[in-house]
């Protein structure tokens, strides 16, 4: 069964279009990531699925049913907000159960989806704290472990690890990933991190000016993007944009070049000088400003002694370059 179908989904506030014909599938078990710039409309996509907003036309139809009507405690959904949003006054316990008293579930189904939770998601050392007494990344599992008692249809994520430091990020992150493979559940997720956009993904949404521009897996749109602005959204360091470089390129158009396909090379077609080197330890990343005053970055895997103010020549594969025309779109790459 299908999780979610948008169909011809608008949203407007007032003479402003946020959401501009939205249409979209989400498969039963599917990892969705909406990705992309601030104010592109990802968060309000996500609130229209929830019943947050109403959509101003279109339609959202939720395990085969469609929902426009329906409010967000009927939807069958469960949201996880960048906020923690629990109760100080109550227990880890008692945050992870109150949606079920209020549903007037009995005692025993209480009791049986609460333990589940607390252990899924290794909590049961904090079960009697309040959430003062807890860190960051555990508030964060104790709010998903609310919406995981609730058994839902889909699971909504609106950036849910923006409050965390980066090494609670990336833990909480696997956590999530194992949370999908254990519970098969489909999740739609909310993200500005290309990195988290890439690792949890099984289908990604990329999002401008409240249009789909593309959707795929990670790495079909990381190999093949249909346009400028999902190349240089996805990667890191994000891809270089060439567009004075000896080289056939249609006018007003860029040659797409990512950082780790350029390789330093006597005799290369771009010529430049290095004007900041950074070394992470795996990787070395090269500032170079081309001969025609264009930047770029070359990343060269490992360590590397170049300097600053090294003069360099570069080159590529073909098979990895991009082509993009006047309309920032992908044509055939033919230099």
């Amino acid at each position: 069964m299908t999780a979610l179908t948008l169909t011809n989904l608008c949203k407007s506030f007032g003479s402003v279009e946020v959401l501009k014909d939205i249409n979209l599938t989400v498969e039963d078990g599917e990892f969705v990531v909406f990705v992309g710039p601030s104010g592109c409309g990802k968060s309000t996509l996500l609130r229209v699925i929830a019943g947050l907003e109403d959509a101003s036309s279109g339609t959202v139809e939720i395990g085969g049913s469609i929902v426009n009507s329906v409010p967000p405690a009927k939807r069958g959904i469960a949201m996880v907000f960048q906020s923690y949003a629990l109760y100080p006054h109550l227990s880890v316990r008692d945050n992870m159960a109150l949606g079920l008293k209020q549903e007037n579930q009995p005692k025993s189904v209480i009791a049986e989806r609460v333990g589940k939770a607390i252990e899924m998601l290794d909590l049961g050392a904090y079960v009697d704290r309040q959430p003062a007494d807890l860190s960051g990344g555990q508030r964060q599992r104790v709010a998903i472990g609310r919406a995981i008692v609730r058994e839902p249809k889909l699971f909504l994520f609106d950036e849910p690890l923006s409050n965390l430091d980066a090494a609670l990020r990336m833990n909480t992150r696997i956590e999530i990933a194992e949370l999908h493979r254990t519970l098969s559940a489909s999740m739609i997720y909310v993200t500005h991190d290309q990195t988290e956009a890439m690792t949890l993904a099984d289908k990604i949404v990329v999002l401008r000016d409240g249009r789909v521009e593309q959707v795929g897996s990670p790495m079909d749109l990381y190999n093949n993007p249909a346009n400028q602005f999902v190349a240089g959204f996805l990667g890191s360091p994000a891809m270089n944009f060439l567009k004075k470089v000896p080289l056939n390129i249609p006018e007003d158009g860029a040659l797409g070049l990512r950082p780790e396909h350029l390789r330093p090379t006597k005799g290369g077609r771009i010529k430049g000088a290095v004007t900041h080197v950074e070394r992470l330890g795996g990787d070395t990343n090269l500032l170079v400003t081309t001969e025609g005053q264009e930047a770029l970055t070359v990343r060269i895997f490992g360590q590397d002694d170049t300097r600053v103010g090294a003069e360099i020549e570069l080159d590529f594969d073909d098979s990895t370059a991009f082509l993009f025309d006047a309309q920032q779109q992908r044509v055939p790459y033919a230099i």
